[in-house]
């Protein structure tokens, strides 16, 4: 088999020691040299001099949890890396050591049999971070609401039933009150603001509850603890603002497709870069984001269509979008949407959805220009005829017959 790299390492990386094989093919023979380096940041030093010694040029890992990433960092300066997928350099069964893990990955890396994973630059990965922790966050806040809405239905009061929202304006008087030690349901409802879904009586019902000490506790410390994530996801946004500037101009064409906020622009800019170099074709995109069939045949059968795991936290966000997206009138999406779900579900058709967008974001991304909406009416005009033997059939099945006239197109 031909030789791609004569001079070059494979990387067995673990959280404390970092197993190294050099591999140097020259005069038709090939030698092998396995040293263990700590990933301290010295011992990461030294394994870069130990490297460029032996002249090596490119080097390759898994990507093994977060341990790589120190690693890549300090080498990928002085050398070509390469991230590879676990999956796809599995070894064969039998002697599994880390030496025999580093010596397989050398010569995988030397014959060009590794397929690089993609590893966003310095300030994507920076920005990727801000918006993953964000999310994280968010969650959280929603996990402390779920738990006040059920130290509520302990206590027996039942404003999550008409309150829309319990950490609102009128929501969170009336929780402050609780902690504060009131319990009359006549002053609970004159705290509270604006327009609510149910009348005063019933919201005096629903105020009136058994509150102790104890839900009073329990009510201050998810409250302290919500107002604290909320100061948290503010100073995330801010810091988001500011990593974001490059990248400012491809963010706002993003928000032009329908369903694309901000936020979710900027998960899909810190997901992806803005370099689409990186992906040959749009397809090759969607398929590692996970929003295309898997292919799985054998013997002339598909075996299974799910989806692969891919990008979650691309993969998620996407999803939302496209459910923002379909409920806009008149639009391409929600033409696709609808024309899909009657034949393969809801599930499959929203996904689909998904994958069309992240495809427009793929042009969008890379030509630098707005997104063009195709109107709801483009399956109609693509598929003329399609249509009009679908709805004769459909006039026929009801026991009507039609005549059919050609009219010029508009």
């Amino acid at each position: 088999m031909e030789v791609v790299h004569d001079k070059c390492a494979g990387l067995d990386v673990h959280q404390h020691t970092v197993v190294a094989c050099v591999r140097v093919a020259a005069g038709g023979k090939v030698t092998q040299e396995v040293r263990t380096f700590d990933t301290t940041t010295k011992g990461l030093l030294a394994l870069c001099d130990w490297l460029a010694e032996y002249g090596c040029t490119h080097a390759a890992m898994e990507s093994t949890g977060v341990f790589w990433k120190p690693v890549w960092h300090v080498l990928e300066s002085s050398f070509e890396l390469v991230l590879a997928n676990a999956m796809h350099i599995r070894n064969l069964p039998g002697r599994k050591t880390d030496v025999n893990d580093a010596m397989w990955i050398a010569d995988l890396l030397a014959h060009g049999l590794i397929r690089a994973s993609f590893v966003p630059p310095t300030p994507v990965q920076e920005l990727r971070d801000l918006t993953r922790t964000r999310k994280q966050l968010v969650r959280e806040i929603a996990q402390h609401t779920q738990r006040i809405q059920k130290t509520l239905e302990d206590a027996n009061i039942k404003i999550t039933g008409v309150i829309s929202n319990v950490l609102g304006m009128s929501g969170r008087t009336l929780l402050d009150a609780l902690v504060a030690g009131e319990t009359d349901p006549e002053r609970l409802v004159e705290l509270t603001r604006g327009r609510l879904k149910a009348s005063r009586s019933e919201l005096v019902e629903a105020l009136r509850g058994r509150v102790r000490d104890h839900h009073r506790f329990l009510l201050k410390l998810h409250l302290a603890q919500i107002d604290a994530l909320t100061a948290a996801v503010r100073d995330v946004e801010g810091r988001v603002g500011e990593t974001l500037t490059p990248f400012r101009e491809r963010t706002s064409l993003l928000t032009t497709m329908p369903g694309i906020s901000e936020t979710t622009a900027n998960v899909i800019v810190s997901e992806i870069g803005i370099d689409m170099s990186r992906f040959p074709t749009a397809g090759h995109l969607v398929s590692w984001a996970g929003l295309c069939p898997r292919n799985d045949e054998s013997a002339g059968k598909r075996r299974s269509t799910r989806l692969r795991k891919g990008a979650p936290w691309l993969k998620t966000s996407l999803v939302q979008a496209a459910w923002g997206a379909v409920r806009k009138k008149d639009c391409y999406l929600r033409a696709q949407f609808l024309r899909l779900k009657s034949r393969r579900g809801p599930m499959k058709a929203i996904v689909a959805v998904a994958a069309s967008m992240l495809t427009a974001a793929y042009h969008i991304l890379r030509d630098g220009v707005p997104y063009r909406e195709l109107t709801g009416a483009y399956f109609d005009k693509r598929d003329r005829s399609k249509l009009t033997k679908r709805l004769l059939r459909r006039l026929a099945d009801i026991g009507v017959h039609v005549d059919i006239r050609t009219v010029p197109a508009p």
